[in-house]
């Protein structure tokens, strides 16, 4: 069975440079980080990251979450956090594989059988796990794929599959479930964030969009905060926030015209929401990622 070790060498081997890449599979990237880094905001998809070497701090509200090579991370929903390699050196890096969760391919798995019924209530959006020796193994046949790319096509659907039915049948069982179920409410705040990533700029009231998913406002309001953190309106502010920083950064825009542009009717407002959000105005950090382009990379999901 092949070990961490394995599962590091392919990563340090497939992955260009700093950062987190996308490789040739397409539910797959891989990162690398040769020292700490400073707490970043980033964007986490429904994902699980699974480190061979080093490790990573998230933050989701008030809550920390340490991930290592002995303990994968699952990510059942779109979810803004603030990340930090803590762990990393040029002899001993931070490398990291991870894939994006294939919902169609989880459900297929409950329908097949596999997995314990859900507990009740709204899990986390993120969750910690023991990495095991099936997983890690299942992982590196992944990679190894990337050294057959005639391959690749048929065989990697059937590692990504088997590592989805570890998750399944281990201690995110329960929250796997929750994502693969069409009815759960961790599915219906789930299109209520994907509604939000494509309307963040636009104005509108919870109790709008807790009747497109067919909630209660009050439901809706309190579940989209156990499994987020925060208000779906500290949310939404989330995301725009994270859009003008690209903007900014990416493109070159004033903090004026990219603040009215995610949906800030006032700039000192947007001023105000930065700093708070990034610790630091506008122009200031803006400034900052672009001088130093790994740490631009480094906070990118």
């Amino acid at each position: 069975m092949s070990s961490i070790d394995d599962l590091g060498a392919l990563v340090a081997r497939h992955v260009p440079g700093v950062g987190i890449h996308r490789t040739a599979l397409p539910n797959v990237s891989l990162a690398l980080a040769l020292a700490p880094t400073m707490p970043m905001p980033t964007l986490y998809k429904p994902s699980v990251c699974i480190v061979a070497s080093g490790s990573k701090r998230v933050e989701l509200g008030k809550t920390g979450y340490l991930y290592d090579a002995a303990t994968f991370l699952a990510v059942s929903v779109d979810l803004p956090v603030t990340g930090a390699v803590v762990d990393a050196s040029s002899n001993r890096p931070f490398l990291c594989l991870r894939l994006d969760i294939d919902v169609g391919v989880l459900r297929e798995l409950v329908l097949d059988g596999h997995g314990a019924p859900p507990a009740g209530g709204t899990p986390v959006g993120l969750m910690r796990g023991r990495t095991t020796p099936e997983l890690v193994d299942a992982s590196v046949r992944l990679l190894r794929l990337l050294d057959a790319p005639a391959d690749a096509a048929p065989l990697a659907p059937l590692a990504e599959r088997e590592i989805l039915y570890r998750l399944l049948t281990g201690p995110t069982a329960g929250m796997m479930r929750h994502i693969a179920s069409v009815d759960s409410h961790l599915s219906q705040i789930s299109r209520a964030i994907a509604w939000l990533r494509d309307h963040y700029r636009d104005v509108f009231t919870v109790e709008d969009l807790a009747r497109k998913i067919g909630m209660s406002p009050s439901a809706f309001h309190l579940h989209f905060k156990a499994v987020t953190t925060m208000s779906p309106l500290q949310f939404r502010n989330a995301l725009r926030l994270q859009s003008a920083r690209r903007m900014m950064v990416a493109e070159g825009r004033d903090a004026a015209s990219a603040g009215f542009e995610v949906g800030f009717q006032s700039p000192s407002q947007f001023s105000r929401d930065y700093a708070r959000f990034f610790g630091a105005s506008p122009l200031r950090d803006a400034r900052r990622l672009r001088e130093d382009p790994e740490l631009w990379v480094a906070s990118q999901p």
